[in-house]
């Protein structure tokens, strides 16, 4: 920040670390031998679209991408659309290291190509492996802040489980980057993973 910004009361916020993201593949280790947390094999990128011919390029090129790559794993990419206009690039296989990957691709193309700002979160579904069913959970990761939070759905409507996010959020605190302000864990309802 320069001299001139702090005359006019202009802030520069830092960018997020992009390799903050990849520190979900070692917390996914430890939530999976420690907690019984297990990965339910889905992930997503969550962004706002441009009807530009340059965006659509670069999201249908990413796309591409990440078939080709991961057609070795088996792992499948389609795309969403939510009700409040987001689009939702959803990423499923059995590899949870190949799902970060396409992950960070799409999103470092979005970046690369000035589109930064339009990308909201990712997305991490996962399941307690004790539970009936395997009660669902997610890790979302807040590209603006760089950091994640959990989100967990409690029962039918919009009603959150806040005590599982705060015991989530100490026990995944040494792994993973989390979001200090409570405030700034907003859920995501009807997520398609």
């Amino acid at each position: 920040m320069g001299f001139l910004d702090v005359l006019t009361g202009k802030r520069k916020l830092a960018g997020p670390a992009p390799d903050r993201l990849f520190a979900i593949s070692t917390a996914a280790v430890t939530m999976e031998a420690s907690l019984q947390i297990e990965s339910r094999g889905a992930a997503a990128i969550v962004f706002q679209s441009l009807a530009t011919a340059d965006f659509r390029s670069i999201v249908d090129d990413m796309v591409q991408v990440v078939r080709a790559t991961a057609a070795d794993s088996g792992t499948t990419i389609e795309t969403s659309r939510d009700g409040y206009g987001f689009s939702w690039l959803i990423l499923c296989g059995q590899s949870f290291d190949d799902l970060v990957v396409g992950i960070n691709a799409v999103s470092s193309a979005l970046e690369g190509g000035g589109y930064g700002e339009r990308v909201l979160c990712a997305v991490f579904a996962f399941g307690d492996a004790g539970a009936s069913g395997g009660r669902g959970l997610y890790l979302i990761y807040n590209y603006k802040r760089g950091a994640f939070y959990p989100f967990v759905p409690a029962g039918a409507g919009q009603e959150r489980d806040n005590e599982r996010e705060l015991v989530l959020r100490a026990q995944l605190g040494p792994e993973l980057p989390i979001e200090a302000q409570l405030s700034r864990w907003y859920p995501l309802w009807g997520i398609p993973i």
